[in-house]
């Protein structure tokens, strides 16, 4: 149970690929995406500080006279006008006695406002602070905070960037990686199906297609030769089991079924003939004088006249009727369906007559030999295989010692009831 359970949850070849293309393909999207936004980050912290040095200077020459005379509308109107357009945050304006003259700063925002001095402490240098000269004198500095607004909206494009990139690569990989998996998985599932075809149906004959991958192709054509060997074995297999089965339900020298495929033939027909209510009959055919014709003649002519004998008995008889050797010169016949006694007597007479003619022999020579028939009927002389034979090979003796080349039905008590009840 538990090896079912771990082959029932084994990935696909598929999904594996699937899951490694993607996975590579969003970890290459991620680094480069990071690693960009890094590099953007640090350019613009520079640029972001040398401008607002810039600014601090642009401040410093624009308040200059208000510090000297200590006029602090001046001063702050001054400041208001310039860091009000620029990355300001907060700035403030002192006089040689560090008395702040000027104070300037940008309105709070809420979230944003915080997240951008989150970003600005993070990333920007520390406050500046820039002395205000006059003749080459000291009188006065600026303190100077920056905003961190433009490193924020880059912070987020970047963001938004490495997401859009990251799912369009997803899409791309995706859709490159279908291609991919078509050009292996196909190949190799039309290969697993020709592989269970030929283990669960014995089917050969089919073929893996061609694949445009050449190492997947290449064990395509081989497993399509180890198909083309198998193929061949599995029909010789075949032929070697059907002559078996042949030689194993057969007379060699006849051809005629033997004794044991006969029996089974005539147990499946009583079976058969009782749940129909139908009748048969059973001929008991042996040889007159043919010890005499082995002993005289020779085997090789003894075997000669049980291959004629078998075939004119053969010529005899209907579609469905079946004659078998049951062993040395016996042979027998089942008559299946019979509508009549009459039709069984009909066909031992034939039997019986084609034995007339002579038998042309290999040598030249002809010999004439005769066949006594015993003739047994289902269900009035027997009502299983040993007893109908057992009859039937009764009535034969019966034809022997009353005249040879005749035919004689078996005189049981059933079958005589039966003929006085006929007459």
């Amino acid at each position: 149970m538990s090896r079912v359970n771990k082959r029932s949850v084994r990935p696909t070849l598929r999904s594996v690929l699937g899951r490694g293309h993607l996975s590579v393909a969003l970890l290459a999207v991620g680094l480069a995406g990071i690693s960009l936004t890094l590099l953007g980050v640090l350019a613009l912290r520079v640029y972001a500080n040398h401008n607002l040095h810039l600014i601090a200077r642009s401040i410093n020459y624009t308040v200059e006279a208000a510090v000297v005379f200590d006029d602090s509308a001046a001063a702050n109107e001054a400041l208001a006008l310039i860091a009000s357009t620029e990355e300001v945050a907060d700035a403030k304006v002192f006089n040689d006695d560090g008395e702040q003259l000027a104070h300037w700063q940008r309105a709070d925002n809420g979230m944003l406002g915080q997240l951008e001095a989150h970003v600005a402490t993070a990333l920007l240098d520390e406050p500046i602070n820039l002395p205000i000269l006059h003749q080459q004198q000291p009188v006065g500095h600026i303190e100077l905070v920056g905003q961190g607004r433009s490193l924020l909206l880059f912070l987020l494009s970047g963001l938004g960037g490495i997401l859009l990139c990251t799912a369009l690569s997803a899409f791309i990989a995706l859709h490159l990686s279908r291609r991919l998996l078509g050009d292996i998985v196909r190949p190799l599932r039309g290969l697993a199906s020709v592989a269970h075809a030929a283990r669960r149906e014995r089917s050969f004959d089919r073929r893996v297609p061609e694949a445009p991958i050449a190492e997947i192709n290449e064990l395509g054509n081989d497993f399509n030769a180890l198909l083309d060997e198998l193929e061949v074995w599995h029909s010789h297999l075949q032929s070697e089991n059907a002559t078996l089965a042949h030689q194993a339900s057969h007379d060699s020298l006849t051809g005629l079924p033997n004794r044991a495929f006969f029996e089974g033939r005539l147990s499946r027909s009583l079976r058969n003939a009782a749940r129909q209510q139908e009748h048969l009959a059973l001929l008991f055919l042996d040889s007159d004088h043919f010890k005499q014709i082995n002993d005289s003649l020779g085997h090789a002519v003894g075997d000669e006249v049980l291959i004629n004998l078998a075939e004119r008995v053969r010529a005899q008889l209907r579609e469905h009727d079946l004659v078998g050797r049951l062993g040395g010169d016996e042979f027998a016949v089942l008559l299946t369906p019979l509508h009549s006694r009459e039709d069984a007597q009909r066909i031992a007479e034939k039997i019986i007559a084609c034995m007339r003619l002579p038998i042309m022999l290999d040598s030249g020579g002809s010999i004439t030999t005769s066949l006594s028939v015993g003739i047994a009927f289902y269900p009035d002389d027997g009502g299983d295989p040993a007893s109908l034979l057992n009859a039937a090979d009764a009535a034969m003796y019966q034809a022997k010692r009353k005249r040879r080349g005749h035919w004689h039905a078996a005189q049981t008590e059933a079958s005589a009831a039966e003929i006085k009840n006929r007459s």
